[in-house]
């Protein structure tokens, strides 16, 4: 089936990440906040605002989030500014930017940092794709120089700084984003970042517990991916960052803060690769509900214990008999509750599964229905046999195919298959257990 966008109200949801279906579309006109976060830093202010001055897009308004100056921001600007301030309480940006997107009026959000400087057309090329699609998160292209002792932003001639080349080459391999997956939220730089509104509301903006510099913009994007977001790098979205990246600084220091921010990122970012320690944390890759109807004691726990040793896993356990069930085990595992999940407990998982019947998976079933559903589709794996079945889902396309689908006023089953897909599996190592399982040794 040919990959198509649906439309509602001169919007779309586009399937996959598939960006470029609406790439010749001309944007609608929208009202754009720009929320600047702030320390401190009156010169660099005073060039950025002279930058969205001279955008080719007009800005409705300019947030500055002062993050506890000892000195309120001075502004002279003919554009509409408004200073939100908050407490000096450490470094605190994500609350800062929060603070700011709470305070702003447009449709859209740009995010830019008070050292980082836009050219006339940054603007315009990274909020045309949010003004299309609603769940679009872009990101622009962020360059190097040493813009306070030149003065103004770099021309012919200048000496400019090496821009991170992992990050160019990032780029460059993914097609600009467009074959995004559930590692490109390391390519999202909330220095250069866009959406609208109305979705960052949606995914809760900002993680606030991020009290030292870096990380909250990769947790965020993880979580946007995880609630369906399209993820797009804008190259033609230029802003140059007042002095180098990260890997222009010393090693020592550079090491010692990216350890930093992967810790504070590791029990947020359901990342395997970055989940290699052997430790478990408290939100899991993979959200299973069981459910306990036809189930006898040992027969439950087989088919849960099937689960749990794929590893990155938390169980419900659903059902009138589920508490009596589960007091039968004599368990203390965290990893096992009663109930049904709520959205928080899933709000950062990749997957969902839901098993009805006696099923016990084979070692390598999990890793099978993965890798039938990867970040772009499809987005759900079933598999039906007598008495049995076992649904499996990414909470990507399920979320998205839920927002769309009010907006449509279309079975959120039928939009998750126009955007995402459908498949029907029967090679996966699952089988039905006993009726009665010896578990005697």
């Amino acid at each position: 089936m040919t990959a198509h966008a649906l439309s509602v109200d001169g919007t779309y949801a586009v399937p996959g990440n598939r960006w470029d279906l609406v790439a010749n579309d001309g944007a609608p006109p929208r009202t754009v906040s720009v929320v600047v976060p702030y320390y401190e830093q009156p010169e660099q202010l005073s060039m950025l605002l002279t930058a969205l001055e001279q955008q080719t897009t007009a800005v409705t308004e300019v947030i500055v989030a002062d993050d506890g100056s000892r000195t309120p921001p001075v502004i002279e600007s003919p554009l509409n500014i408004r200073v939100v301030r908050q407490e000096d309480d450490g470094f605190r940006a994500a609350a800062a930017r929060n603070l700011g997107a709470r305070a702003a009026s447009g449709d859209i959000l740009c995010f830019l940092d008070a050292d980082t400087i836009p050219e006339p057309g940054y603007i315009e090329a990274l909020v045309r794709l949010p003004s299309l699609i609603p769940d679009a998160v872009t990101v622009g292209r962020r360059r190097h120089a040493d813009l306070t002792a030149l003065g103004h932003l770099p021309g012919p001639g200048d000496d400019v700084l090496d821009e991170p080349g992992w990050l160019v080459d990032a780029y460059r391999g993914s097609r600009n984003l467009l074959d995004a997956d559930y590692r490109s939220y390391r390519h999202i730089i909330s220095a250069v970042m866009c959406c609208t509104a109305a979705f960052f509301d949606e995914i809760g903006g900002f993680d606030e517990s991020f009290t030292r510099y870096g990380g909250e913009d990769w947790e965020l994007a993880n979580r946007a991916f995880l609630a369906g977001a399209v993820l797009a790098h804008v190259p033609d979205a230029v802003a140059w960052h007042d002095g180098p990246d990260w890997a222009g600084r010393a090693t020592a220091e550079r090491r010692q803060h990216k350890n930093a921010e992967a810790l504070s990122l590791l029990p947020l970012v359901t990342d395997p690769v970055a989940r290699t320690h052997g430790v478990r944390y408290a939100v899991p890759d993979v959200t299973a509900v069981v459910h306990a109807d036809g189930h006898s004691a040992a027969s439950l726990l087989a088919t849960v214990g099937s689960i749990l040793a794929h590893g990155d896993v938390t169980v419900w356990i659903d059902g009138t008999d589920a508490d009596d069930l589960l007091a039968q085990w004599g368990l203390d595992d965290s990893r096992i509750a009663p109930g049904r999940p709520t959205e928080d407990d899933v709000r950062r998982s990749r997957f969902g599964l839901e098993v009805h019947g006696r099923v016990v998976f084979g070692a390598d079933a999990l890793r099978r229905l993965e890798s039938a559903t990867p970040a772009n589709g499809p987005a759900c794996a079933r598999i039906a046999r007598l008495d049995a079945s076992v649904t499996w889902w990414s909470w990507r396309g399920v979320r998205r195919a839920r927002r769309w689908s009010s907006l449509l006023n279309e079975p959120e089953n039928d939009v998750l298959t126009t955007l995402f897909g459908i498949v029907e599996l029967d090679d996966v190592d699952v089988t039905i257990g006993p009726a009665q399982p010896d578990l005697s040794w």
